[in-house]
């Protein structure tokens, strides 16, 4: 590049003054260094001048008619003209600061637009890809679910009103082309263009939804119509989860899908049990009256990272408990049945029940039963405490048994339950151990799938 005289004149002059602008600026943030710095002096004779120009200043503070040039006449302090430029250098210095302080915040925002990096997203043209809704995305479940179709190379818009679900579950794919986070609670219609729905969105632990059972009730009635009605003026498909809690305290063991249930209608899980089955109702009749091509997915108990540390389910209390040395807690006597199964394997069932020509609900768990008090000993082994088990009082109309018949998937889905139980807890129980171990909030503890084979299969 060429520059003309006058613009190399510039340049100099231009150097010059920044060179002046930071030596006064360090001589001004050192003034109890060297006296040739602070001052600008170099012999005895400018020290002494110096405490005469620093005294003056003190006099003008002092008496500040001293700064009327007709009160005070230039004979009797010769050094006024010197104070007056020191003064004009504090104002320099004042402003080449506020420079600086500007200059470090673009470079700031500057190095907030230096892209991220994001776990491997897999490419699909426009033929391939979906433009997928998941309420309740920000979830437990719901975050997992868009860690494995991001990946899988799909544009995901996630909704959800952060009742129960935390930004920081799906924080590492913010910013993404492909990813969109929308604030928003379902019982207010949603008008978006979409392929797929799923319909993730409800409290589903029971401190969750006993809090505001009335809330809850609306998200699985009023946001459930909502989702079926956008589903209907798009043509998406519509995914349901719904829960083994339809089947109440069940008289059937295991639950097949094709039992109706045994629930208590005013009972304390009403709210969610109740809501539920009146979920899986509307999307029969809007299956029926309306042609909207639905899915209906009974999820049993479910565990892993990014589990609420406070959701009272039995693998988060136990896991905390043990962790902390503290004694772990069973309601009831500890016999009462459970079938856990981890999130990977849960999402694979969701993802596959989407994908098949399948409409009738379809149980997703394992089918591995366990007793409550045999699930804290596996716990407290793992985890390598002493811990003591200790037996409260049972809840009020907590299912006794608890076990799926996955008949229907294995033969439509090909699905069954692959982790074992050894290693999804010690998944599990690491994240935990990470979160307990955080002082604040800038210590992150961020679960990142891996890549879209090792993270799922």
């Amino acid at each position: 590049m060429v520059f003309s005289k006058r613009k190399m004149k510039q340049l100099f002059a231009f150097g010059v003054a920044v060179v002046l602008v930071i030596c006064l600026y360090k001589s001004w943030g050192n003034p109890t260094g060297d006296g040739k710095l602070s001052l600008g002096i170099g012999n005895k004779n400018d020290l002494d001048h110096g405490g005469e120009r620093l005294k003056y200043v003190h006099q003008r503070n002092e008496h500040p008619s001293l700064d009327d040039p007709q009160a005070v006449a230039p004979k009797t302090h010769p050094d006024a003209d010197m104070a007056d430029g020191f003064d004009e250098e504090h104002e320099s210095l004042h402003s080449a600061k506020k420079q600086i302080l500007e200059l470090e915040r673009k470079i700031q925002e500057l190095e907030g637009r230096i892209p991220r990096k994001y776990p491997d997203v897999t490419f699909l043209n426009y033929k391939n890809r979906k433009r997928i809704l998941i309420t309740g995305g920000a979830g437990f479940v719901g975050s997992h679910l868009v860690d494995y179709l991001m990946m899988q190379g799909h544009e995901l818009i996630v909704v959800d009103n952060f009742f129960t679900g935390r930004k920081r579950n799906v924080e590492h794919w913010l910013g993404h082309e492909n990813f969109e986070l929308i604030h928003h609670d379902i019982v207010n219609p949603l008008f978006i263009e979409v392929d797929e729905i799923y319909h993730l969105a409800s409290p589903a632990s029971p401190p969750h939804y006993m809090y505001n059972p009335v809330k809850t009730i609306k998200t699985n009635t009023l946001g459930t119509i909502n989702m079926l009605g956008l589903a209907k003026r798009v043509g998406a498909k519509v995914l349901i989860a719904s829960t083994s809690e339809v089947y109440g305290d069940p008289d059937v063991h295991p639950q097949p899908e094709t039992y109706w249930g045994h629930v208590n209608p005013i009972g304390p899980r009403a709210c969610y049990d109740e809501g539920k089955r009146v979920a899986e109702t509307l999307s029969y009749a809007y299956a029926k009256q309306e042609n909207v091509n639905v899915r209906v997915a009974r999820i049993f108990n479910t565990y892993g990272p990014r589990m609420h540390m406070n959701d009272g389910r039995v693998v988060s209390n136990f896991i905390i408990q043990a962790l902390q040395n503290q004694s772990i807690t069973m309601y009831g006597s500890g016999k009462q049945t459970r079938s856990f199964q981890y999130v990977s394997d849960l999402v694979d069932g969701l993802v596959a029940l989407m994908a098949s020509n399948y409409t009738q609900p379809v149980n997703l768990g394992n089918p591995v039963e366990r007793t409550i008090e045999e699930f804290a000993e596996i716990i407290r082994d793992l985890v390598g405490c002493k811990s003591k088990i200790v037996e409260l009082p049972a809840v009020e109309d907590d299912p006794q048994r608890r076990k799926p018949d996955i008949s229907r998937a294995k033969k439509y889905l090909n699905w069954e339950p692959r982790v074992p139980l050894k290693e999804g807890l010690e998944k599990t129980i690491e994240y935990f151990r990470k979160e307990l171990a955080r002082s604040n909030h800038s210590q992150r503890n961020i679960f990142v799938p891996e890549t879209t084979e090792r993270a799922w299969h």
